[in-house]
């Protein structure tokens, strides 16, 4: 069984538990080791789940008291583009399509007009980027990643641009939590290639060079695309 399909089918046996009210609101879930017991999986598996749930807001932590339901499920009836979005994965290409349009145009107003706090805080989410890379912290890649994208958006000072990232953040930010599970990585391969275009990204951004960001920024997305396509094929040619 591949690294994917163990994180996938442990982020689903979570969610079981959520369905059908086994782990009510406000209750605390099981210690890590507790529940990588009981499904068999490590406990970094388990780790990388509950990050994906809590990006949902499906779970939240409370410091020094653990891991806690969410009222998530029962508030968010009314949110039925996410529900279609979780009930057809195909839908992730319509998001990557979306995405490619908008960031495209996020990094080319970021490299004309970020200012010094914007790049401050940019390259500070880069160093985080890296060691996430560096030290393998999965949880602490996803998150990064997604704040890396956030702050590109804030720095394109286009304040529709922003309203529409913001907008989203939520989806997007299980977006890219998904997509980056699901390219599984035994080699290292596909990490290096995202930390080399995270940074080429950042250079053109910080060089002032708004045409290069977004073509940094589109092969970035369209990496993503191919990586997701290829894997796709070969589950279903399997």
């Amino acid at each position: 069984m591949t690294s994917h399909s163990v994180a996938e089918q442990t982020r689903r046996a979570l969610e079981v538990h959520l369905l059908d009210g086994s782990w009510p609101v406000g209750m605390r879930l099981p210690a890590e080791r507790v529940l990588a017991e009981t499904l068999g999986v490590s406990r970094n598996t388990v780790r990388e789940a509950i990050f994906c749930l809590k990006e949902r807001g499906l779970l939240f932590s409370r410091h020094g008291s653990g891991v806690f339901v969410s009222d998530r499920l029962q508030t968010a009836i009314s949110s039925p583009w996410r529900q279609l979005l979780a009930a057809h994965p195909d839908l992730r290409w319509d998001t990557l399509e979306f995405r490619r349009e908008l960031e495209g145009a996020t990094a080319y107003y970021a490299a004309l007009r970020a200012n010094a706090s914007d790049l401050e805080k940019i390259e500070g989410i880069v160093r985080r980027l890296t060691d996430a890379y560096d030290t393998g912290e999965k949880e602490e890649e996803y998150r990064a990643d997604a704040d890396f994208h956030e702050a590109i958006a804030e720095a394109s000072h286009n304040s529709m641009f922003f309203y529409l990232h913001s907008g989203i953040v939520r989806m997007l930010r299980e977006h890219i939590c998904l997509n980056l599970m699901a390219m599984e990585d035994p080699t290292g391969d596909v990490t290096e290639h995202l930390r080399q275009q995270h940074l080429g990204i950042w250079d053109r951004i910080r060089a002032q060079q708004p045409d290069q960001a977004r073509q940094a920024m589109l092969a970035h997305i369209d990496f993503t695309w191919s990586e997701l396509a290829r894997r796709e094929d070969t589950r279903t040619s399997q």
